[in-house]
């Protein structure tokens, strides 16, 4: 057994011997600080989890609950009345590992805990974006669900370690090894118990530690809030169990290390130190998760889960660089270093009543001052930071630095939006801004009066400046104001902060779906504008050829005219012609995907010709081409899991066959049934209110965004002509 490439850490315990990145006056060293996310699927305790970790760690000294509206972390209104999370959260704590190289030491934990709702994907996508690890949150009964299956392909992404923490464990049904077999077999990830629990459901009562090799037990009746687990020797019953799982997880990490691997193959100790060390460079290689059973409600493993986010995700100083380009588009990197040139990123932005704009941001390397002047390579101008705060979820500390690794929000920068990078002057770096989904559903607003009208330009401009997955735009034909967001509850909480926080009554029509259209065959197309008016005149020709490009790639535009058949100089407003051709189909005004569309051949007059002309050249040649190419309409398909008793599964896969969707399979978990199908989000309207009463409110659902299908031929013509009679452009 060889050990694989693994990142180097080093073990620092003393301050005085920290890296000399550090500035000496930093309150927590690099190596002493994470940043963390929550992530998970709806209503696998995400919240109450983070809560639970401020109480423990001495933030907050009474345990909020969701469903009494008592958490800091959800504190909009719209959260606390749904007991949803809508809007990710940032808050910090300090916590003393009980074991491993960092014990008694007090580390800083910045914990983002974030939605897990899919309308609110983007606040997962920014969050993950800015962090140095995660934890991803499971149900103990229902394991992997649709949207743990986004969150963990959007850590894959932006390549955050993570570890898992399996919630609910008191719940009937709970199954530890289940979850981590569905972790493996749906998310591919290397998942090992670090922890098993000592009984389950109702007789959830411990848990063993597989690398120190003790057991934790809880007494509900001594010690309510779970305070103080006692320690105690493993049970005999147990313990062949915990030496079974303990030699897989040593086999599992003995590549990430040379001296588990060795020790472990001439069969010598290994001592808790070099195992904890061990899991967390496997954990930091991307390459291995450990799993952690508890149930957050119950008050039950949180501590052990703070001391592996202590102990296996990394530190600022543990990650590589980040990345970015310069100016010439080469790449380069802001090493974290607070003696360093200052950068960072804006990965967020708030509007607060009492203060005005507010900018999430994460500091790169170098530091931020209160005052300072920071320079923004994307519009080319200074911005002033006048105040510098930490984010307490609603409350805010003021401060008058932040460094390298720091989480932390400026106020007073002005045109700043979410991606942007701020960096000093002479640092040249524009870092890789976070992706966000395309909106798939759009409805109409209506101010209600003249002065609505007033306020509600100005609600929209701050509400899209927060929401990058939020877009508005004028329907040309009726002149009305359109919403384009990821789900019917993100437009309706978008109309309600309208209503609650610039007093703007509106009038909303029903929601349009975001049709899309792309083509089947390949074709040419020519374009001419020409137009003669006595003086000078106007002249542009365009020759295109049109292809099919592979789903989900986009558009691509490419020059491939040879001989000067058309001036460089019209080359760029041909293009853009192009472009502005795909923003409407030829089939009901849709958004044109996934095509390659090549420029081959043209004209142009050596007085008349202008930019204005090869643009209109441009539109016209797509125009053609696209009526040549067989287009088809494209309509957005949702993964829908429902999760029902036996009793009503015939009665829910019956309705989804009458929504145009299509069964991929079954399983049964713990007594019930999940259903995993597909259907057209057009038929999903009112969905979850319909499963409820045809399972008399047993039954629930989770829906989620997976790609765009051909719309059937037979529902085509119905389908052109309700688009065209009201909103759905995006």
């Amino acid at each position: 057994m060889s050990a694989v490439s693994a990142p180097v850490i080093t073990v620092v315990t003393d301050k005085a011997k920290v890296s000399p990145v550090n500035a000496k006056e930093r309150p927590f060293p690099l190596e002493w600080t994470r940043n963390i996310g929550i992530a998970a699927h709806i209503d696998a305790g995400k919240t109450t989890t983070t809560e639970r970790i401020l109480f423990y760690s001495g933030a907050v000294h009474k345990m909020g609950e969701v469903h009494e509206g008592t958490t800091v972390t959800d504190w909009m209104e719209q959260e606390r009345e749904r007991g949803i999370t809508i809007t990710a959260a940032a808050i910090s704590c300090a916590w003393n590992a009980s074991c491993g190289p960092w014990k008694g030491i007090k580390q800083r934990i910045n914990i983002i805990d974030t939605p897990g709702h899919v309308d609110f994907t983007a606040e997962v996508e920014r969050s993950l974006r800015v962090l140095d690890g995660a934890v991803a949150v499971f149900d103990a009964v229902s394991g992997v669900q649709p949207q743990s299956e986004t969150v963990w392909r959007q850590a894959n992404k932006y390549r955050v370690p993570r570890i898992a923490f399996i919630n609910k464990m008191d719940r009937v049904g709970a199954d530890f090894h289940r979850a981590i077999d569905d972790i493996r077999t749906k998310l591919k990830g290397n998942a090992h118990a670090l922890f098993l629990p000592i009984g389950k459901e109702e007789n959830f009562s411990g848990l063993i530690d597989l690398v120190q090799m003790i057991a934790y037990i809880f007494d509900d009746t001594k010690d309510p809030l779970g305070l103080v687990p006692v320690t105690a020797a493993i049970p005999d019953a147990l313990l062949a169990e915990a030496k079974k799982f303990r030699e897989k997880l040593i086999e599992a990490v003995s590549d990430y290390d040379d001296v588990i691997a060795e020790k472990y193959l001439s069969g010598q100790e290994i001592s808790v130190e070099e195992f904890t060390l061990a899991v967390r460079k496997a954990t930091i290689s991307l390459n291995f998760c450990g799993v952690i059973p508890g149930s957050a409600f119950k008050k039950k493993g949180i501590q052990r889960l703070i001391d592996c986010v202590v102990n296996y995700l990394p530190s600022p100083i543990d990650v590589p660089p980040m990345k970015g380009q310069d100016s010439d588009g080469k790449e380069v990197e802001a090493v974290v270093n607070d003696k360093a040139k200052m950068a960072g990123l804006a990965f967020k932005l708030w509007t607060d009543p009492f203060v005005g704009k507010i900018v999430f941001f994460r500091v790169y390397t170098g530091v931020v001052k209160k005052g300072m002047s920071m320079y923004n390579p994307r519009t080319r101008r200074g911005e002033r930071v006048s105040r510098l705060v930490l984010m307490r979820a609603m409350d805010r500390e003021e401060i008058d630095l932040a460094y390298s690794g720091d989480i932390c929000a400026l106020v007073g920068v002005k045109e700043v939006i979410t991606g942007d990078t701020l960096c000093d002057e002479d640092f040249d770096i524009r870092l890789e801004p976070p992706s966000f989904p395309e909106p798939v559903i759009s409805m109409s607003i209506e101010p209600n009066s003249k002065a609505d009208q007033e306020k509600m330009g100005t609600a929209l401009q701050r509400l899209v400046a927060e929401d990058p997955t939020l877009r508005v735009s004028t329907d040309p034909d009726s002149g009305q104001t359109i919403l384009s967001g990821m789900g019917e509850l993100h437009l309706e909480i978008i109309l309600d902060r309208m209503k609650r926080e610039f007093k703007v009554e509106a009038t909303s029509g029903k929601p349009q779906i975001a049709y899309r259209e792309t083509i089947t065959v390949a074709s040419e197309g020519e374009g001419k504008f020409i137009r003669q008016s006595g003086g000078k005149g106007q002249y542009g020709h365009v020759c295109i050829t049109l292809e099919p490009n592979g789903k989900g790639k986009g558009i691509e535009i490419t020059n491939e005219t040879v001989g000067g058949s058309i001036p460089k100089e019209f080359i760029k407003p041909a293009i853009e012609g192009i472009k502005e051709g795909t923003n409407n189909g030829v089939i009901a005004g849709h958004p044109v995907v996934d095509i390659i569309v090549k420029i081959t051949d043209g004209s142009f007059h050596e007085v008349d010709s202008s930019e204005l002309a090869f643009k209109m050249a441009g539109i016209f040649a797509f125009k053609d081409a696209m009526k040549k190419a067989t287009p088809i309409l494209l309509e957005p398909i949702m993964g829908v899991e429902v999760t029902t008793p036996e009793e009503y599964q015939g009665d829910l896969i019956g309705d989804i066959n009458r929504r145009r969707g299509r069964i991929n399979g079954m399983e049964n978990k713990a007594g019930a049934c999940i259903i995993d199908a597909q259907a057209p989000l057009e038929t999903l309207f009112g969905y979850v209110t319909d499963i409820r009463s045809l399972s008399k409110g047993r039954a629930s659902a989770g829906i989620t965004p997976s790609h765009f299908e051909q719309v059937p031929n037979s529902l085509l013509q119905k389908i052109v002509e309700s688009t065209a009679k009201g909103p759905s452009r995006t």
